[in-house]
C-alpha cells in the first residue's frame, strides 16, 4: 500500500477541481499526517471522480451541501446510491478505493485519518489498538462534534495566515480522539495523569511560546522537550493555565500589543505584525474578542493616543 496522504493536490485531482484545494495538516501523533481539506465546486465537470491511493486510512467527510442521489463505487463496483444531507458526517475506507459520480455542486470538508494516527491516539490514551471503523457510516451520521470542529477549521482554511500551528494541532488531536472513541470504541485502560506541568516545565513552555508569538512552533516540538506526548502536554498545560496552548498564545499576543500601543509613534498596523498577528484586521478581531473593545478605542482610553495624533 502507498503511504501518500489524501489532501491538497491529491484531493484537487480526485475531484477534478479547477482551483487547488486548501488543506491544514498536523503531524502531532507519531508524525502521522492528519489533514483537513475544503472541497467546493459549484460548477463541477460531470463524470466519475478520480481514484484514491489504496492505503490503510479513512476519510471522514463533513457535508456542507445537500447532494441527492449520490452514487458511490467501491473496489470497482457500485456500492450505494443515497441522498446526502448538509451537516451529515460520512466515513469512507481508503482500502476500498471509494469513487463517486460527480453530477451536481458539491461542498464538504475531507478529514484524512491514517491508521497510524489512530494507533498513536490509542497509545497516548493507554488504550488497546482501535479496530476497523464501521463502514455503515458511509450512509451518513449526525455528529455535532464533527460539525463544531469542522466549523472552526473551515474559518482557519479560509484565513490560513491568521492561524497558528498550535490551534491546528489541538483541534486535529481532538478530532482524532473523538473519532477513535465514538466510532472505534476506544476506551482508556489506565488512568491518565491529572496534574498540570511541573513549575520548571510551565516556565520553559511559556518561554518557548513567548519567543514565538507568530505561532510557528508545533505542539509536538514543545512536548518533545519534556518527553511528553502531545495530548499529555496539551492537557497538562490547560490544567496549569486554564487555557489550551493556542488560546494562551493569543492572549500573550494581546498583552504584547498593549505594551507596544504605549509607544506613540507606532501605528496599529506595525504593532499587529510585531505582536505576531497576520495583519491589522486579524489583530483587531482577536483584540476586540479578548478585551471587549477595539485596539484603537483601548489605546485612546488607556494611553491617550489615537491613530490621528500619533
Amino acid at each position: 500500500m502507498k503511504s501518500m496522504g489524501f489532501y491538497g493536490q491529491a484531493v484537487t485531482q480526485y475531484f477534478h477541481l479547477e482551483h487547488p484545494a486548501s488543506s491544514l495538516i498536523t503531524r502531532s501523533l507519531r508524525n502521522a499526517e492528519i489533514a483537513v481539506t475544503e472541497v467546493r465546486d459549484d460548477t463541477p465537470v460531470e463524470g466519475p471522480s478520480g481514484e484514491m491511493d489504496v492505503q490503510d486510512a479513512y476519510i471522514v467527510s463533513l457535508k456542507l451541501y445537500d447532494y441527492p442521489n449520490a452514487e458511490r463505487w467501491e473496489r470497482g463496483k457500485r456500492s450505494t446510491k443515497t441522498d446526502i444531507r448538509a451537516g451529515a458526517t460520512h466515513l469512507y475506507d481508503m482500502k476500498k478505493n471509494p469513487r463517486f459520480i460527480i453530477n451536481q455542486p458539491l461542498h464538504h470538508l475531507h478529514f484524512y485519518l491514517p491508521r497510524s494516527a489512530l494507533d498513536g491516539i490509542a497509545a497516548q490514551a493507554a488504550a488497546p489498538r482501535v479496530g476497523e471503523l464501521p463502514s455503515q457510516l458511509g450512509g451518513g451520521h449526525d455528529d455535532a462534534v464533527i460539525r463544531h470542529i469542522g466549523g472552526s477549521l473551515l474559518q482557519a482554511l479560509r484565513r490560513p495566515a491568521e492561524i497558528n500551528q498550535l490551534f491546528v494541532d489541538y483541534t486535529m488531536l481532538a478530532f482524532t480522539a473523538h473519532v477513535a472513541q465514538t466510532y472505534g470504541g476506544m476506551r482508556r485502560v489506565a488512568e491518565l495523569a491529572r496534574g498540570g506541568l511541573a513549575p520548571w516545565q510551565m516556565k520553559r513552555a511559556c518561554e518557548r511560546l513567548d519567543a514565538d508569538l507568530g505561532g510557528k512552533l508545533s505542539s509536538q516540538q514543545i512536548a518533545a522537550e519534556f518527553g511528553l506526548s502531545v495530548s499529555h502536554f496539551s492537557r497538562a498545560f490547560r490544567i496549569s493555565t486554564g487555557q489550551p496552548p493556542h488560546q494562551w498564545l493569543l492572549r500573550q499576543r494581546v498583552e504584547a500589543a498593549k505594551q507596544l500601543m504605549g509607544v506613540r509613534e507606532l501605528p496599529l498596523a506595525e504593532i499587529a505584525i510585531s505582536a505576531g498577528f497576520a495583519n491589522q484586521s486579524h489583530f483587531t478581531r482577536v483584540f476586540s474578542a479578548v478585551v471587549g473593545v477595539s485596539p484603537a478605542v483601548w489605546r485612546r482610553e488607556m494611553c491617550g493616543v489615537s491613530e490621528g495624533n500619533r
